[in-house]
């Protein structure tokens, strides 16, 4: 190495410091090292803690490059000095600093907290600390004294931002909004009590934090009346609080009902009347402090960095806060449609099923979700797992839903596609949680609703003999169980539908009743009647008809990064899915054809994905989560 070169490796070493709070655990023949961000475990050699020791105090002062100069270090221990360093800096445990500024670039370390802050956190201290020291910040309450204005003034305070309290006669008693102005356009958000909590709204801009505000009071308003209750109780106490819903449900009359209720009462109380926990109002005022000053100083969302794997990347969360017990989470919610500077990016559709799964659970979070939560609900989960959820809704428009699959999770997904069908604006919207699934359940029941209003069936179709299915491991279990354990007398016809590959499905009771008790449409006559004879088992287990299956749909998600035994076959519920999913983009094609396809599927199939959304808030906010939402109206 020439002396330019080693010179130039001092300066980029001197600029290297590890991070304040960085703790270190010596083992036998390595080291432990973990920090706010990260944390790192290296061994393989008994003289690790030996050269840890000499080198960690002048890696703390930010002098090693010094520190190696005067101890005249070679090659060798250079080399493993800077293979020490690399191993730190690719998990965030080093922060660069400009060379001789001995920790001071950001603030004293030793006696500011705010530059220990920053250099636990931020990936270019003082960049973050000018962008702050550029900025002031506006607390704006109906009241400028009330605690949580008060708690999140002195957060900013304490962080150097100086902050004024202003009244804002609009905002309702428990409400305040942030406002940070600095070099770049004006930041905000909203943080809010209640009796039993309270909540702090994402950054954004002012117009967006006072939607979210009204909006997501207006959410958390449908459980103050009876708690959030048992499984059944939470969907339905959502009433008709669904996006994109007319009526007395709407977000903006809700709102403005609520703000109106809560400008009466004292300064010591929360949303919606009553004293609140006084623990809540420094919690969330400095939650909500907290949260502004990272999104001004380019720091990382607080919200990304609990490891929590029930919130989903690339959407917004608010922190939700409960006074009984004490807790306080963040939730993935999106709030009222934004304008078109805070539109939402939205997600790519799932690839699998985990993924779709976590969707579904954030988009019917018991608090602040926006459909029926598909539950277990107490049922009886032997012989078939079932799901259900009431629907929103007054009189005969509220009802529940039941569905069941051949397992639980898959019945909670396709029970969540059905309750959002029913709820969406007009007539015939398939739901999916990403194209091919939403494609696959559109066709299946395109194609069954033409051999329904086709006399004698679909035109062409022939009977399939008993001995191509019968012997199918899950049709004989199915059938074994309608017949023999639940001893409902039945017949069972298989159709197949010219020479694409399309077969039909059908359950009826036997004797007097000819209504169906299930039915599908498949790729092979075994799968169609395996499918048929579940929904039959799901229809009886629950007592009436229940949501119409959508059979294999599902099975791509379902396979998508499963893995099977070799000894499996498809008697277990996960190789056949895995068998049917190898087929599902062939049968697809073939119900597609003239002969078996919606007329229009092909046209929604290609615009329904792309694109805001037009008709409405609920479709929009599915898109937003990656589901996809096709236009099937009905052939005449």
């Amino acid at each position: 190495m020439t002396a330019a070169e080693r010179a130039t490796a001092t300066t980029a070493r001197d600029a290297r410091r590890l991070r304040p709070g960085v703790a270190v655990t010596p083992l036998r023949a390595g080291l432990h090292l973990r920090g706010r961000a990260g944390s790192v475990t290296l061994e393989g050699s008994a003289a690790l803690p030996a050269l840890w020791q000499w080198l960690e105090g002048p890696l703390r002062a930010g002098a090693l490059g010094v520190h190696l100069d005067a101890a005249g270090a070679g090659p060798a221990l250079r080399t493993a000095v800077e293979t020490l360093l690399g191993q730190l800096d690719a998990h965030g445990l080093l922060v660069s600093e400009p060379d001789g500024s001995a920790g001071t670039a950001y603030g004293d370390q030793r006696h500011d907290p705010v530059a220990l802050w920053l250099g636990a956190t931020a990936e270019r201290p003082a960049a973050a600390r000018t962008a702050l020291a550029a900025a002031r910040a506006e607390v704006l309450a109906g009241d400028p004294g009330g605690p949580l204005a008060r708690a999140a003034a002195r957060a900013l305070e304490l962080a150097g931002v100086p902050a004024a309290r202003t009244a804002d006669p609009a905002l309702p008693e428990g409400r305040v909004l942030l406002h940070l102005h600095g070099t770049g356009p004006v930041r905000a958000l909203a943080a809010g009590l209640r009796p039993d909590g309270g909540y702090a709204t994402a950054p954004g801009s002012p117009a967006r934090a006072r939607a979210d505000a009204a909006a997501l009071e207006a959410r958390l308003g449908r459980g103050a009346g009876g708690g959030e209750g048992g499984a059944g109780g939470g969907a339905g106490s959502r009433g008709a609080d669904i996006p994109g819903t007319d009526g007395n449900g709407s977000a903006e009359g809700r709102a403005a009902g609520s703000a109106g209720s809560r400008r009466e009462g004292s300064a010591g109380t929360g949303a919606g009347g009553g004293a609140a926990a006084p623990a809540l109002a420094p919690l969330l005022g400095g939650a909500a402090a907290h949260r502004l000053l990272c999104a001004a100083a380019g720091l990382p969302d607080p919200a990304d960095e609990g490891g929590d794997d029930r919130l989903l990347p690339g959407l917004p969360a608010v922190l939700l806060a409960e006074a009984a017990p004490p807790r306080a989470e963040y939730r993935t919610w999106l709030g009222p449609r934004p304008p078109a500077p805070d539109r939402w990016t939205g997600l790519a559709p799932a690839a699998t099923l985990g993924e779709a799964l976590r969707r579904l659970s954030a988009l019917t979070d018991e608090r602040c979700g926006a459909l029926p939560a598909p539950l277990a609900a107490g049922l009886r989960q032997l012989p078939v797992p079932l799901a259900t959820c009431e629907l929103p809704g007054d009189g005969p428009a509220r009802r529940r839903l039941t569905a069941g699959a051949p397992r639980l999770d898959l019945a909670r997904l396709e029970l969540l596609c059905r309750a959002a069908e029913l709820l969406l604006p007009g007539p015939g919207r398939t739901v999916g949680a990403n194209p091919g699934h939403a494609r696959g359940r559109a066709l299946r029941a395109a194609f069954a609703r033409r051999a329904a209003r086709t006399p004698g069936g679909t035109p062409g179709a022939v009977d399939v003999a008993a001995p191509e299915w019968s012997g199918h491991p899950q049709f004989r279990h199915w059938w074994h169980t309608l017949t023999a354990r639940l001893e409902v007398p039945a017949r069972i016809r298989v159709r197949r539908a010219g020479t694409d590959g399309v077969h039909h499905a059908v359950v009826c009771r036997d004797g007097g009743d000819t209504g169906v008790l299930g039915e599908a449409v498949e790729a092979t006559a075994a799968d169609a009647a395996a499918f048929a004879a579940l929904a039959a088992v799901a229809a009886v287990q629950a007592g009436g008809p229940g949501v119409p299956p959508s059979g294999g749909a599902v099975a791509p998600l379902a396979a998508a990064g499963a893995r099977a035994a070799g000894w499996e076959d498809d008697g277990w519920t996960g190789r056949w899915l895995a068998g049917i999913a190898g087929r599902e983009e062939a049968f697809q094609a073939a119900l597609r054809r003239p002969a078996g396809a919606p007329r229009d599927t092909a046209t929604a199939t290609a615009t329904a994905t792309a694109g805001p959304a037009r008709d409405g808030e609920l479709p929009e906010l599915l898109r937003a989560f990656g589901f996809t939402v096709l236009h099937t109206p009905e052939e005449p």
